[in-house]
């Protein structure tokens, strides 16, 4: 086997020659894992709002030679047609992308207050039965219109819909992914998410590597993080720390957010001229954080295009599997 390559950390040479001391990287804090496939890490572009964002962010991602694993989609199934959930699953298809659209009501769009607090209440989580059934609702509509990956706010749905797959109520290959806004931030919880069904977990972006390696130790199951946030969720640019981010963090979804642009969900027509503009920037960022991952040696271990499995995780023992 040809040996691996080397890694040019940014700025090291430059320093070593003027003697400003560079600290050194420590080998065991690396993470262990990896996908099935043997690759460390995927992409994904969020926000993708609908069929047309769609097709603006696969014409800028095929002029810009951006690979893309997975699609992800915030204001939720229920705000999509059956004829665009059907229009976005076949495109993703024809490229052999993931498509992930979000599940159903949450607690910051209910009728409920305390959300608005500034103890910001019980987030986004489904407040009630008739929420968390208009969740299920959302995933059953999804899976028949072919939709395999569903994004999850709340632990609740989550191990709802994961107990309704270990049953054959969705299809066995459905994944669900946790999103940014109620990710976990210590291993103890990211290891709770998992058993309780999570296949890929966001986790907030200002966690620092330290973190995700406290993480590592403890669960293998795929991290998403944006390595560039939108405002709501900080506006972090962490470019130049991806190589690193993807060392600690690995197998990770390296997620093209975009800072200093407004909230899009949940999307209507009325948003249209924004929803365009930033999904075509969206893949630009993705093409300066790959060309940044390639001037410095770090652009191997990409799994292949059209990988999807999250491989075999623990999970909680469930009442139809006793």
């Amino acid at each position: 086997m040809p040996p691996p390559p080397t890694v040019r950390r940014p700025g090291v040479a430059a320093l070593t020659r003027i003697g400003h001391p560079v600290p050194a990287i420590d080998p065991t804090d690396a993470s262990p894992h990896a996908f099935p496939d043997g690759g460390t890490w995927r992409t994904e572009i969020p926000s993708v709002e609908g069929p047309e964002a769609l097709g603006v962010v696969l014409k800028e991602s095929a002029r810009l030679d951006v690979p893309v694993h997975r699609i992800s989609q915030g204001s939720g199934v229920w705000m999509l047609t059956d004829a665009e959930i059907t229009e976005m699953v076949e495109s993703c298809a024809e490229r052999d992308i993931e498509l992930c659209l979000f599940t159903g009501p949450r607690g910051t769009w209910d009728i409920g207050g305390s959300t608005r607090t500034e103890s910001g209440g019980g987030g986004l989580r489904a407040r009630g039965h008739d929420a968390l059934a208009g969740c299920v609702e959302d995933a059953l509509r999804a899976a028949e219109l072919g939709v395999r990956c569903l994004l999850v706010a709340d632990e609740g749905v989550l191990w709802t819909l994961h107990r309704m797959r270990a049953a054959g109520v969705l299809p066995a290959d459905t994944t669900f992914k946790l999103s940014a806004l109620t990710g976990p931030v210590n291993p103890a919880s990211y290891a709770v998410y998992e058993r309780l069904g999570a296949d890929s977990l966001n986790v907030p972006s200002d966690l620092t590597s330290d973190h995700l390696t406290e993480i590592r130790r403890v669960s293998s199951a795929p991290m998403d993080l944006y390595v560039e946030a939108p405002d709501d969720l900080g506006g972090y640019v962490r470019m130049y720390e991806v190589a690193e981010l993807i060392r600690r963090g690995a197998p990770l979804y390296v997620k093209f957010g975009l800072s200093k642009s407004p909230g899009i969900y949940p999307y209507g027509a009325h948003l249209r001229e924004h929803t365009l503009a930033t999904a075509r920037e969206r893949v630009r960022r993705g093409r300066l954080v790959l060309d940044l991952l390639a001037r410095h040696g770090a652009d191997g271990g990409m799994s292949p295009l059209g990988s999807r499995s999250p491989g075999e995780l623990p999970r909680f023992p469930t009442p139809e599997g006793d």
